[in-house]
């Protein structure tokens, strides 16, 4: 049986040693696996090349025949990559994977095609079996001229490293969590990505690495930017879209210009430029905000999208859109080459194609020059405005954009603490190469803003140097769009002044119509205001504007959870899970959820249980946490002891409040009726809170988790004293939501006192608001218990 496509011998080449399918026949079992597998897969027949006969030319001891060159005439390569195959002096080394991987390069189509959705993908597709020796990995990376992508079929515990079995005597015992069915799938759709992309690209372009050479020090310095047409095929479809569909492209009331701009492939060769990619795809979501008729998906929505094998009509029917724009960028020294393709994802349909190669201080030209294709293609005729921003450069100076770009990688890495001080280096090497830039000064400020709102550093200086930076910017740029969203951040996270933040984003949004970031903010600070309907109005827009952001859709979650919307909130918890299983605040968020809605320790449980799926999961304090407190709200003291002494986490903190392991002992032990090693737990954390109250003495969170310890040792006075002072700093007036953890932490110290009555006015505020107290939570949580009995209580539950 042929292959697919005329040219090729076959469709699939399988290429191992074939000492790795000696033991138990792995290979044969792998390959066999996926024929059935491509048949659920592939309307066509696929042809697969195995070699079962040890005559035909593939042993290892073998000369090369003609046989096998022909053989090697295929769409798509996969090599069984385990310990013993990197070795360049075995036969499936040398003359099949070396072989293929130069072959490929001279075929029609080469060896690195480009995807539907902008990415470029190889046409060797490794399957991993063992993890690899250092000189193996670097062997094999230096073959391929790039970073090793394989699927993995590696089954990996305490001291082993072997090939993952179709039936494992003990699945769960796998560290990696990978099953051999669901890889055997990913293989199968791999290679219908790949094969529907080089049926559907009669000419497509020259294959991605043979361009490298082109960027290498034999180009001319002075360089001039250029724009290189794309391939002969999309300029064709282009003519005649534009001839025999013009209906597609007469207005914007006829198809909605709805834009998601996919993570860019870096196809550089350099380590330090591994950031490029992201940043290439964020500059170019910001370019395209500057047109009023697009609507264009956020960062936070495409990245979940990077190296997917998901076809063009899949994304976008996920993020809801009409037309995907993908590409890879390329820098080498001062070069720069970057490849950009618009494809019509309902059609999936290239609409055009252009490669841009320059120097680096080119590199706002291009990105300007790209937005403006764009529109161009989709019929969009830009006011004089749309253009003069589109066109006005952030900085004269490519390094101080290169620092810049690289301060916007540690930026939005994470909300931890070294990336934010990373970034602010960034900004300021930035900001010292040109003193007139603008955007460098606003994300410095944000910067300082983010370090002070998670509490790293809350002092006064980091909200003066963030004022500084805002002002300086509005020096250079009065009218900066992102400057009175800085400003806005700055009334909010350092004073808790909604009015002023509320202004200053009114006028940003004049600049920032449709970028959703904008609208989730304001959510935010309405969320914190108390102002519950504009916020969740907002949360809606925000979410409209972008339906897969985790982080909106999350957030959609919690405040329809405070307003004990519950059956909403699971909706959009999972919604935010199913695009990134590991979000772990989103875990938290409905592993609470459970608990608060039904007092059900079964899902909640379940729910932690998927999560730990994931390793980020598996060492997040908030998680631990969680898993202690579910075994106490089953009354499985013992449990909660064992995984309190499994884990190595000390402290919990998240903004909302803070909690140490020794206070979860003592709780602990308080409920097991043991004083003795409660009070020993509770001394502990009295002198690791008054330590850490002597660095933040206004952090309204030590205050509530000191009344906790104090109320465990009988200081009653004392304990509330310190809850107080936690209320007053963080009032629920002041912000209604940090505010009820203060007011339910004072609650519970009032009932480890003894002040039930006092106790029991807190409870009934907290439920009369939005707030995370519930009926079934008063009935779960055992710190509740000794009021479980009074008539008052009673009356409340009912």
């Amino acid at each position: 049986m042929s292959s697919l496509i005329s040219g090729f011998v076959y469709d699939i080449f399988i290429s191992y040693r074939q000492n790795d399918n000696k033991y138990d026949g792995w290979v044969t079992e792998f390959v066999n696996n996926l024929k059935k597998e491509l048949e659920a897969t592939f309307k066509e027949e696929i042809s697969v090349y195995f070699d079962i006969n040890p005559h035909d030319g593939l042993l290892e001891t073998h000369d090369v025949g003609a046989s096998l060159k022909e053989k090697l005439k295929c769409l798509v390569f996969i090599p069984i990559i385990s310990q013993t195959y990197c070795d360049s002096k075995c036969f499936a080394w040398q003359h099949e994977f070396c072989a293929f991987n130069n072959q490929a390069k001279e075929d029609q189509f080469g060896r690195d095609i480009r995807l539907y959705g902008g990415n470029v993908a190889s046409r060797i597709l490794p399957v991993k079996i063992h993890d690899l020796d250092p000189d193996d990995k670097l062997l094999l990376e230096t073959e391929l001229g790039g970073v090793l992508r394989s699927i993995e079929f590696i089954y990996r515990s305490a001291g082993v490293n072997r090939s993952l079995r179709a039936n494992e005597d003990h699945p769960q015992d796998n560290l990696n969590k990978t099953y051999y069915r669901d890889q055997i799938n990913k293989v199968a759709n791999a290679v219908k990505e790949i094969i529907a992309a080089l049926k559907k690209y009669d000419q497509p372009e020259r294959e991605v690495t043979s361009k490298i050479s082109e960027t290498k020090p034999g180009i001319k310095n002075n360089l001039k930017l250029k724009v290189i047409s794309g391939s002969f095929l999309v300029l064709a479809l282009i003519v005649l879209g534009y001839f025999f569909v013009p209906k597609l492209f007469k207005s914007s009331e006829i198809v909605e210009k709805s834009i998601a701009v996919l993570p860019f492939e870096n196809m550089s060769d350099d380590e330090e430029h591994a950031w490029l990619g992201d940043a290439m795809t964020d500059e170019i979501i910001l370019q395209l905000y500057k047109v009023n008729e697009f609507v264009v998906r956020s960062r936070n929505s495409v990245m979940q999208f990077k190296a997917t094998i998901k076809t063009s009509p899949e994304i976008g029917n996920e993020l809801n859109v009409n037309y995907l724009i993908g590409g890879s960028v390329q820098r080498h020294e001062n070069q720069i080459k970057i490849r950009v393709q618009l494809i019509n994802s309902r059609l999936d349909t290239p609409l055009w194609g252009e490669t841009f190669d320059g120097n680096w201080q080119d590199i706002m030209t291009i990105q300007s020059e790209i937005a403006k294709q764009i529109a161009d293609k989709l019929k969009t005729v830009l006011s004089p405005e749309e253009i003069f921003q589109i066109d006005k450069k952030a900085t004269a100076n490519p390094e101080a954009y290169n620092s810049y770009l690289k301060g916007n990688d540690y930026y939005l890495r994470s909300f931890n603490k070294e990336n934010f001080e990373i970034a602010i280096k960034m900004y300021s090497r930035a900001i010292e190469l040109d003193p007139n830039f603008a955007h460098a000064y606003v994300n410095i400020a944000q910067s300082y803003l983010q370090l002070h709102w998670f509490y790293y550093d809350n002092s006064a200086d980091r909200l003066v140097k963030a004022k500084r930076a805002i002002d300086a910017a509005f020096r250079i740029d009065p009218d900066l769009p992102e400057a009175h969203l800085a400003m806005g951040n700055y009334y909010y996270i350092g004073f808790l002044n909604y009015t002023k933040a509320i202004e200053q984003l009114q006028i940003a949004q004049n600049g920032l119509a449709n970028n959703s970031d904008l609208f989730y903010v304001r959510a935010n600070i309405y969320r914190r205001a108390g102002e519950w309907e504009l916020s969740e109005k907002d949360y809606l827009k925000a979410y409209e504007l972008d339906p897969t952001s985790p982080a909106v859709l999350h957030n959609v979650g919690v405040t329809a959870s405070l307003l004990k919307e519950y059956q909403k909130a699971e909706e959009f918890f999972n919604k935010a899970l199913q695009i990134n299983p590991a979000f772990i605040e989103a875990v938290w968020q409905k592993w609470f959820l459970y608990l608060k809605w039904q007092g059900n320790l079964l899902q909640a449980g379940q729910t932690l249980d998927e999560a730990f799926q994931f390793n980020e999961c598996k060492s997040d304090p908030l998680m631990y946490e969680s898993s202690v407190l579910l075994a106490v709200y089953a009354n499985d003291y013992p449990k909660a002891l064992s995984k309190l002494s499994s884990n190595g986490i000390d402290f919990i903190f998240v903004q909302f409040y803070v909690n140490l392991k020794s206070l979860l002992y003592a709780r602990v032990y308080d409920l097991m009726n043991m004083p003795q090693e409660a009070d020993k737990y509770y001394k502990s954390a009295m002198i690791t809170l008054d330590s850490m109250i002597l660095r933040n003495p206004v952090d309204d969170r030590l205050f509530s988790a000191k009344g906790i310890a104090l109320a465990g040792l009988g200081q009653k006075e004392k304990a509330i004293e310190a809850g107080k002072r936690a209320v007053d700093i963080m009032k629920i007036e002041r912000e209604a939501y940090r505010g009820v953890f203060r007011a339910e932490d004072l609650a519970k110290i009032y009932v480890m006192v003894g002040e039930y009555d006092a106790a029991l006015e807190q409870i009934k505020l907290l439920l009369a608001i939005p707030s995370r107290l519930s009926v079934k939570l008063l009935l779960l949580d055992p710190a509740w218990k000794p009021l479980w009995d009074l008539p008052e209580f009673k009356k409340i539950i009912n």
